[in-house]
């Protein structure tokens, strides 16, 4: 895997991704996608598509994040998704799970809140989209897991809900990435 196969790729994941969020009904709350999210099995390919993206942007953050390295790239270039441009990309380096597919993985919609665990986050966000209701209850077919990653020097909290759906992920989470980068210099 490399920049020319995301590149080819991005339109159709793209397109999946977008009837997702139609499907969950987080389009009607107009959620800016901060960034989108790779999967990548070994170090090597995570080291050459570093290589590959620092030529398109440049790294604004590499944490150290549940043990293993992830990396934030701004784009010079950013994404199209739908109407929106994506202007960062999420490059994990692998851990011991295996992913069926590399490529694109997932999305991450902020939905600006105070929230300061997932209770909070799921309360506003059924609030805002009672149809989420069953969703997050596990009374349909999408997957729900709720999280809080955090960087070891974050200084905002920024639960993550993450709906997922034959092999698409959307997550949404409170605050946008460069923000929650921007907080660990405070």
């Amino acid at each position: 895997m490399n920049i020319s196969t995301l590149t080819q790729t991005w339109p159709q994941f793209s397109q999946q991704i977008t009837e997702f969020i139609k499907q969950l009904g987080l389009d009607s709350l107009a959620l800016h996608c901060d960034h989108a999210a790779l999967r990548v099995n070994n170090t090597q390919t995570a080291e050459q598509l570093v290589q590959e993206f620092e030529v398109q942007g440049h790294v604004i953050s590499n944490n150290i994040i549940n043990g293993r390295p992830i990396l934030i790239i701004k784009l010079a270039t950013p994404l199209q998704l739908a109407n929106q441009a994506v202007e960062c990309v999420e490059l994990p380096f692998p851990s011991d799970k295996v992913y069926p597919q590399e490529g694109w993985e997932h999305v991450e919609l902020v939905f600006p809140s105070n929230a300061q665990n997932c209770q909070e986050l799921v309360k506003e966000m059924i609030d805002k989209a009672p149809q989420l209701e069953q969703v997050i209850a596990g009374e349909t077919e999408i997957k729900v897991k709720q999280s809080s990653p955090k960087g070891d020097n974050e200084r905002l909290a920024n639960p993550t809900i993450a709906f997922k759906l034959n092999g698409i992920c959307v997550k949404v989470h409170p605050h946008d990435i460069q923000t929650i980068i921007a907080s660990e210099n405070d």
